[in-house]
C-alpha cells in the first residue's frame, strides 16, 4: 500500500493572543538535484501537434485502506470545489491513459482536501496559516520584541545575543502543550531592547541535559565574522528604521505570455574574483538582461547557504537572504529594479532538502527525537545519501506551516514574482530518483514509490502561490515526467506553471560528446525537442549550470575548447573550429528554444559562450574566485567573436517578442530529411529551417507552410551581424526578398499536400544555418507592408548597409567581407 498512509491529526489552535499551543502531523519525505535521465516522456505527449495514444497499462497501484479522518465541514467554496475536482477529474479528459489510476488520484486528492480543511478549521485559512512569519522568530508587538520558537524536544531554553551579554538567566522562554517556547521582551526606553542588527541565539537543553546554541529557525539574515576562516554564522535580528527600510518603488511586471528566463548566480556574476553584491547585480547586470529580450530573471542561491560552493541548494537559513551578497534591503533594491525594467524575478527554492549542517542550520534543532517532533524525518528516511543532507517531514503540521510561511515570505515581504522549485523529482518518490530511469510507464509514477505527503505538500504551495499572487510563474525541476505536474489542482494535477525540459541538456551532452556531424540524427533531435506532455508547459535550455562546473564542459567549450583562447579575435581568419563553433552553439540554442517547450531558459554568460569552468572557492584551488565570476569583458570587448552568440541571442528573444511564437499552441514539424540534415517546422505563423550539414547548400528547398502569400526573413543565424559569412544577404542582396507560395495539393486533404502543408515555398540554405521566415501581411495601401523583423530589431545599421555594396564584394571571400565590415567599424 502507499506508504503514505497516516492518519491525518485535528491539532487544537497552538496560538492565542498570549500564545499557547502547537500540533502536529505524522509524515513524509523527499530531496534536491536529482540525477538525470528522463530520455522518453510519459505516454501523452505533444508531437507536431498531435496526442499519441497510450499504450497499454499494467495493473493499477494498490490504495490505502486506512480511514483518513472525518470529513470537517467547511466554508469555503474553493475547498469544495477541489472536491468536486476529485471526483470529475478533469486531468482525465486530458490524458485517458490516467483511468487506471483513478484511485491513486482520488486519494491524494482527499488527502489534499482533507488537510486544507484542516488548516481552514484550525488557522483560519490557508492564506493565514501561511502567514507563520508574523508570529514565528522575532516581531515586534505592542511595545515588545516577542521571540517564537518550535523545539518540543527542548526541556529548557532562552534567548541569547549581543543585547544581554550573552547571558540568557534573565530571558527564559515558556513552553506551551504542543512545544512552542515564547519570550516577550519589553522595550527600553521607547526602544527595542534588541537592537537592530545584533547578533543573537536560541540556546536550549535537551534530552541528555546538554544545552546547545542554535540560529532561530525563522531568523531574517545571518552573518559570519569575514576576519575569522570559516567562522560560524549567527543569526542577526533585522528590523531596519524605518529611514533605512528599502520601499518599493516599482509594481510588478505583467505575467508574459511566455518565459524567457536568464538563471544568474549574484555573488558569481563580477567580471573581478569575487562575491558580487545585489545592489552591483542590479545596476551592471539587469540592464545586460533586459538588453538582451529576457523577460524574467531567475535568481540562485539567494537563501542563505553556509557552503558557498553547494551553489545555493545547501540551505541553513529559509528566510534569511544570501549574506555574502548584501542585506536584504539590497536584495529588495535589486529585486525592484528589474521591475523598473519589466523582468519577472523567480527565486531557486529549495523545499526538497536542508543543509546538514547542525551549528547554523535547521538540522541543529534535530537531537535525536521522533518525526513528530522535528522537521525531518527520523532514520534512514530523513537522510539522503548522495547529497548528504536532510529530508523533510511534510504530514508535520508546523513544517507546513514553515514551509508555506517561507513561500510567502519571500512573495510579501521582497515582491518575488515566483518560483523554480528545486528538486522536485526527489520530493514526489520515495527513492528520490536515485538509480531510477524513468522511461514513461505510468506506474513509475502513481505506486507505493510516490510520496503522497510530499505530493500534498507541493499541491497546498502551488495553491497558495496562485491564491496570493495570480500572476506568479512557479517551475518545477522535475527529471521524471509525473503526468500532471503542471495542470492546475483544481484538476487534480499538481498545480506547476512549467516543468523544466531537462532531458535536452543531456541529449546535446550525448551528442556533443560522442556523435560526428554527420552521424546527427534530424529525428532524434526533432523527438527529443517535442517529446513532452500535451497540455504541461516545458521550459527548455540547451545546457545547464551544472554543465558550467569543474569537470564538465558548457555547450561552447565542447565545440571550440581550447581554440576559444587564441581564436575569438576578428583581426584574424576563424578557424574551421571557430567556424564550426559559433555556428552549432547558435544552432542548438535557438532550435532548443523554438522546439523544446514554452518557455526559454539561458543560465548566465552562455549567451556569448563564455570560456572556462565555474569552480568556486575551495582549498583544491587556493580559495581562488578566478573561475567563480563572468567575464563581461570578453562580450564587451568589439574585436572579439563572443559578441556575434551574444547578438543572436539578443535577436532570437526579441523574435519571440515580436512573434510570440513560444506561447502559439501551434507546432508542427513537417520536414525531417536525415540525408540532408534539415529540419523544418512551424511555429505559430513563422516558418523555420535548419541545415545542419557541415557542407551542404541547398539552392531553392522547398519548405511547406500553412498560410498562403509571401514570405520574408526575419532572423537568419548567417548573417555578417552574428558571426556569419553572410550567404543569403550575399546571393539574395538583402533580406526583404519576397518568397511567393505555391499551392500544394487538393485543400483539406493532408495526404495530397506537401509534407502535409497545404502550401510550401523556395528557399536558400547554407550548411550550417538556421533562417526563419515570417508571412507578410498586405496592407491597405497600395505597395505597403508590414516592417520586416530585422527593421524592427533595429540591428546593426552599420552592418546591414554593406548588403548594398554586396555585390561588389562577392569576388572575396566570406571571411573578407566580415572582416573588412568589423575593421571599418574601428
Amino acid at each position: 500500500m502507499y506508504s503514505s498512509c497516516n492518519l491525518l491529526s485535528a491539532p487544537a489552535p497552538w496560538f492565542s493572543s498570549e500564545d499557547s499551543s502547537a500540533a502536529s502531523v505524522s509524515g513524509r519525505s523527499s530531496m534536491s538535484q536529482q540525477p538525470k535521465g528522463d530520455n522518453v516522456r510519459p505516454q501523452n505527449y505533444v508531437a507536431n501537434r498531435r496526442i499519441l495514444t497510450p499504450k497499454s497499462i499494467i495493473a493499477r497501484g494498490k490504495v490505502c485502506s486506512a480511514s483518513v479522518s472525518a470529513v470537517l465541514t467547511s466554508d469555503s467554496n474553493e475547498t469544495a470545489n477541489m472536491e468536486n475536482a476529485a471526483k470529475n477529474f478533469g486531468l482525465f479528459d486530458l490524458d485517458t491513459g490516467l483511468e487506471p489510476y483513478k484511485d491513486h488520484f482520488q486519494y491524494r486528492m482527499k488527502r489534499y482536501v482533507d488537510q486544507k480543511r484542516l488548516i481552514e478549521k484550525h488557522e483560519g485559512s490557508l492564506d493565514e496559516f501561511s502567514l507563520g512569519y508574523l508570529k514565528f522568530g522575532f516581531n515586534w508587538e505592542e511595545g515588545s520584541i516577542v521571540y517564537r520558537e518550535w523545539a518540543p524536544a527542548a526541556q529548557e531554553a532562552e534567548v541569547i545575543g549581543d543585547f544581554n551579554g550573552w547571558n540568557g538567566s534573565g530571558h527564559k522562554m515558556e513552553k506551551n502543550p504542543y512545544g512552542v517556547w515564547t519570550i516577550r521582551i519589553p522595550d527600553v526606553g521607547g526602544n527595542p531592547a534588541i537592537p537592530h542588527n545584533s547578533r543573537v541565539k536560541f540556546r536550549f537543553k535537551h534530552g541528555n541535559g546538554v544545552w546547545v546554541e542554535r540560529i532561530p529557525a525563522w531568523i531574517k539574515y545571518a552573518t559570519q565574522d569575514p576576519t575569522k576562516f570559516a567562522a560560524p554564522y549567527d543569526g542577526v535580528y533585522w528590523n531596519p528604521p524605518p529611514s533605512e527600510r528599502y520601499e518599493f518603488n516599482y509594481s510588478r511586471p505583467p505575467k508574459p505570455e511566455a518565459s524567457r528566463i536568464y538563471e544568474a548566480h549574484v555573488g558569481m556574476s563580477s567580471s573581478e574574483p569575487r562575491v558580487n553584491t545585489y545592489r552591483e547585480f542590479a545596476d551592471f547586470v539587469l540592464p545586460r538582461i533586459r538588453a538582451n529580450n529576457y523577460n524574467t530573471v531567475q535568481l540562485m542561491a539567494v537563501m542563505e547557504h553556509s557552503y558557498y560552493a553547494s551553489f545555493g541548494y545547501h540551505v541553513t537559513n529559509f528566510f534569511a537572504v544570501s549574506s555574502r551578497s548584501g542585506t536584504p534591503e539590497d536584495l529588495k533594491y535589486l529585486i525592484d529594479k528589474a521591475h523598473s525594467l519589466g523582468l519577472q524575478v523567480l527565486m531557486d527554492v529549495v523545499h526538497s532538502h536542508a543543509s546538514n549542517n547542525v551549528t547554523d542550520g535547521l538540522n541543529g534543532f534535530d537531537v535525536g527525537q521522533s518525526s513528530q517532533d522535528s522537521y525531518f524525518h527520523a532514520g534512514d528516511r530523513g537522510y539522503h545519501k548522495l547529497w548528504d543532507s536532510r529530508l523533510f517531514n511534510y504530514a508535520n503540521w508546523e513544517v507546513l506551516r514553515f514551509l508555506l510561511s517561507n513561500l510567502r515570505w519571500w512573495l510579501d515581504e521582497f515582491k518575488f514574482d515566483g518560483f523554480r522549485f528545486d528538486g522536485v523529482t526527489s520530493m514526489l518518490y520515495h527513492h528520490h530518483g536515485i538509480n531510477t530511469a524513468f522511461t514513461g510507464d505510468y506506474n513509475e509514477y502513481f505506486s507505493e514509490t510516490t510520496d503522497v505527503d510530499a505530493v500534498v505538500y507541493l499541491m497546498l504551495a502551488n495553491d497558495l502561490i496562485h491564491s496570493v499572487l495570480p500572476n506568479a510563474t512557479v517551475i518545477a525541476e522535475d527529471v521524471s515526467g509525473m503526468p500532471g505536474l503542471g495542470r492546475p489542482v483544481s484538476e487534480v494535477g499538481i498545480g506547476f506553471d512549467y516543468r523544466l525540459a531537462m532531458a535536452i541538456p543531456d541529449k546535446w551532452i550525448e551528442y556533443l560528446k560522442n556523435k560526428k556531424d554527420e552521424e546527427w540524427s534530424m529525428a532524434e533531435i526533432s523527438w527529443s525537442l517535442t517529446n513532452r506532455r500535451y497540455a504541461e508547459k516545458c521550459i527548455a535550455y540547451a545546457e545547464s549550470h551544472d554543465q558550467a562546473i569543474v569537470g564538465d564542459k558548457t555547450i561552447a567549450f565542447f565545440l571550440m575548447d581550447k581554440e576559444m583562447y587564441s581564436g575569438m579575435s576578428c583581426l584574424t581568419v576563424a578557424s574551421p573550429v571557430i567556424e564550426r563553433g559559433i555556428a552549432l552553439h547558435k544552432m542548438i540554442h535557438f532550435i532548443t528554444m523554438a522546439l523544446g517547450g514554452e518557455g526559454y531558459l539561458n543560465f548566465m554568460g552562455n549567451e556569448f559562450g563564455h570560456p572556462d569552468w565555474i569552480d568556486f572557492p575551495r582549498e583544491g584551488n587556493g580559495w581562488s574566485y578566478d573561475k567563480c565570476r563572468r567575464q563581461w569583458d570578453l562580450v564587451d570587448t568589439d574585436h572579439l567573436r563572443f559578441k556575434f552568440m551574444n547578438a543572436f541571442n539578443r535577436a532570437m528573444n526579441l523574435l519571440d517578442e515580436n512573434f510570440m511564437f513560444l506561447s502559439s499552441g501551434k507546432q508542427i514539424v513537417s520536414d525531417v530529411n536525415e540525408d540532408k540534415k534539415v529540419i523544418v517546422f512551424e511555429r505559430g505563423d513563422l516558418v523555420f529551417v535548419f541545415n545542419f550539414h557541415p557542407e551542404n547548400t541547398y539552392e531553392g528547398y522547398k519548405v511547406g507552410c500553412d498560410l498562403p502569400g509571401k514570405y520574408r526573413v526575419a532572423l537568419d543565424s548567417d548573417a555578417w551581424e552574428f558571426g556569419g559569412p553572410g550567404r543569403i544577404l550575399l546571393r539574395q542582396v538583402g533580406h526583404d526578398v519576397d518568397h511567393f507560395t505555391m499551392p500544394e495539393g487538393i485543400p483539406g486533404v493532408p495526404e495530397t499536400n506537401f509534407n502535409n502543408r497545404p502550401n510550401s515555398f523556395k528557399v536558400l540554405s547554407p550548411p550550417r544555418t538556421c533562417v526563419v521566415y515570417y508571412r507578410v501581411e498586405e496592407r491597405s495601401s497600395e505597395n505597403e507592408t508590414s516592417t520586416s523583423f530585422t527593421e524592427a530589431a533595429d540591428i546593426d545599421e552599420t552592418l546591414r548597409g554593406n548588403v548594398n555594396s554586396a555585390k561588389d564584394e562577392v569576388e572575396q571571400s566570406p571571411e573578407d567581407v566580415l572582416d573588412a565590415t568589423i575593421l571599418d567599424e574601428e
